[in-house]
């Protein structure tokens, strides 16, 4: 029923409709920004991809999880709290090896599970959506000492708004496929308000970087935080 109450079941039911998801080629590129080709790629995840375990928080149709799996070795689970979601994950990649999505909310997944991981992240998925000072730590929780979690969020300067002014949620839409807008909190942090969050839960923030998409101004439109665990 949670993720059935989401905007992003909504998104995700629209997407479904409008056609079948059809086998895909791998991405030959992760991407972590609103427009392709911008930023960084799986470097960012740390050198020794290969055999290394992998999760993706809010993996969505599971472009990047497959790019991950196929180009660079990497043995990924995908998670995502809409079932819809990843069913179509699965349409799109289910033949591949090393490849695993799996339905629940991110925080469910994180305490359930028993493995130690090489690197977490999340691409305008759970981070930023879930209250940080529940994520983080159960992110930390599962993260092998020194290895990162990397994380992409909307900027939270984008349209020339100031970012939060303390720790809480505030109120953001979600665009779906038919230009509805549904409301969603978000935790709209800047580096600064994030670095404190991560050195609370045992992370070091390593970069922050943030990126433009051209086409919607001169604001900025995507943060990339990067961090290790001590």
């Amino acid at each position: 029923m949670l993720a059935q109450a989401s905007p992003w079941y909504a998104h995700a039911l629209q997407r479904t409709a409008a056609g079948p998801a059809e086998p895909l080629a791998p991405p030959v590129r992760m991407e972590w920004t609103t427009r392709p080709g911008i930023g960084p790629g799986a470097e960012i995840l740390g050198p020794d991809r290969p055999r290394t375990r992998v999760v993706e928080l809010g993996c969505g149709p599971g472009h990047n999880a497959a790019c991950l799996a196929t180009r660079h070795a990497a043995h990924v689970t995908g998670v995502d709290l809409v079932g819809l979601q990843v069913r179509r994950a699965r349409s799109h990649y289910g033949r591949l090896n090393n490849l695993t999505f799996v339905a629940g909310h991110a925080l469910h997944y994180l305490y359930a599970s028993d493995e130690q991981f090489d690197a977490i992240y999340s691409v305008f998925g759970a981070v930023g959506l879930v209250a940080p000072e529940l994520l983080l730590p159960a992110i930390a929780h599962r993260l092998k000492p020194g290895r990162t979690l990397a994380f992409s969020i909307p900027h939270p300067r984008r349209g020339g708004r100031p970012p939060s002014a303390d720790d809480r949620p505030r109120r953001d839409h979600v665009t779906l496929p038919d230009r509805t807008r549904l409301p969603v909190a978000r935790w709209d942090f800047d580096a600064a308000r994030w670095e404190k969050h991560l050195d609370r839960a045992g992370l070091w923030l390593a970069s922050a970087q943030e990126f433009h998409d051209p086409r919607q101004g001169r604001w900025p439109t995507t943060l990339l935080i990067t961090a290790r665990k001590l």
